[in-house]
């Protein structure tokens, strides 16, 4: 039997390659690139989360503001999906400080159990977000064997496997 994923109230989700594609060979803010991609299976994971769960974007990115991360969306199709955008710009974190995801969980107002991240990047999205007390689910598109068996960490390798997996 396949486990299922629980998901929490508040869903907070990386935004370069976790829902939208960034491009390597990409330079300057991905608002302004001439071609944007969401990642596969984005759309239908948050057109359904969206009915029962607070979306958000937690991202690292350094170069953009919560406006030019907007317009990124905007161009996909996504926003509409999402509530909020967190990024350095807006509450004055990276996602290397220990500061970032508590600043989420003072802005969000939540228990920090009662979210969620998901996100490409063990060192980034998901480590950080276990020990700020947050569940998480790691996107592992490469298939890459965890080193250390966290108990604490999920995995799937698709946003389509997020929403079929989900409780």
């Amino acid at each position: 039997m396949t486990k299922l994923i629980e998901l929490t109230e508040v869903v907070l989700f990386d935004w370069g390659n976790t829902l939208m594609v960034d491009f390597p060979d990409a330079q300057g803010k991905m608002c302004d690139w001439e071609t944007v991609q969401e990642v596969s299976g984005a759309r239908a994971l948050l057109a359904e989360l969206s009915k029962n769960h607070q979306v958000y974007v937690a991202t690292n990115a350094g170069d953009s503001s919560k406006d030019d991360i907007i317009s990124a969306f905007e161009r996909v199709g996504l926003s509409q999906y999402i509530l909020g955008y967190f990024c350095k710009a807006s509450i004055g974190f990276s996602k290397f400080e220990s500061g970032f995801y508590p600043a989420i969980i003072s802005k969000l107002g939540v228990a920090p159990q009662d979210i969620t991240m998901v996100g490409d990047t063990l060192e980034k999205d998901i480590y950080p977000a276990l020990e700020a007390g947050l569940q998480a689910v790691w996107l592992n598109t490469e298939g890459v064997e965890l080193k250390s068996e966290n108990p604490n960490v999920v995995q799937v390798q698709s946003l389509s496997e997020l929403l079929e997996k989900r409780d």
